[in-house]
């Protein structure tokens, strides 16, 4: 296979991993639509609450979850953190365990009323599947996005879990973060009425 057939295999692989994303409200799968409109709720909830969104994820999950962060309370107006910092995640893992890296600080800085969006490529990392369990307890509501095994423990751990029908990190990566920027799109577009399709026309 030469460079341009791997292209345009690559391509339509990836089309199919983004047009096959499932969305389920527990174990009930709903429409991915349906799925967004309720993610946005709950953002707008906790933005009218003051509560706040937290995101955990590993490697390149970490990188989304960052990215994420600052683009909810920057651009979105709702309080948003990642437990990413490296002092935290070193110390979490060489005091307690690498398992308690996020559900640890989600236990301290948690809150009833608070999201939070939990990423693992597999869905069984069990520091994020951790995590969630945590948001859950603390009375979070919890977004989950995995991939790979279509029987991963994540995608039956948030209120709503989205799932990524590939077994390729690059194609679920992107998917999720995707999805995510979808929600903060989708809640500045139709909520906060900022044309996100052409905002930086000017720059």
């Amino acid at each position: 296979m030469n460079n341009s057939e791997f292209t345009n295999k690559y391509n339509s692989a990836f089309a199919a991993a983004f047009a096959g994303i499932e969305a389920f409200e527990g174990e009930n799968k709903i429409s991915y639509e349906l799925a967004i409109e309720k993610c946005v709720n709950l953002v707008l909830q906790a933005q009218k609450d003051n509560k706040k969104i937290m995101f955990a994820g590993n490697g390149g999950s970490a990188g989304i979850t960052s990215h994420m962060a600052v683009d909810f309370w920057k651009n979105g107006k709702v309080r948003a953190t990642a437990f990413n910092d490296s002092s935290l995640l070193t110390c979490i893992a060489n005091d307690l365990s690498f398992e308690k890296v996020f559900s640890a600080p989600i236990e301290m800085f948690g809150d009833a009323g608070d999201l939070a969006f939990c990423i693992s490529s597999s869905g069984s990392s069990k520091n994020i599947l951790n995590a969630a369990e945590q948001a859950a307890k603390t009375g979070c509501s919890v977004i989950t996005f995995s991939g790979f095994n279509p029987a991963n423990a994540l995608k039956k751990m948030g209120h709503i879990n989205f799932f990524v029908p590939a077994y390729s990190y690059g194609f679920v990566e992107v998917l999720h973060n995707l999805i995510i920027h979808c929600i903060l799109d989708a809640k500045m577009y139709c909520h906060d009425k900022i044309d996100i399709f052409n905002k930086n026309t000017a720059m």
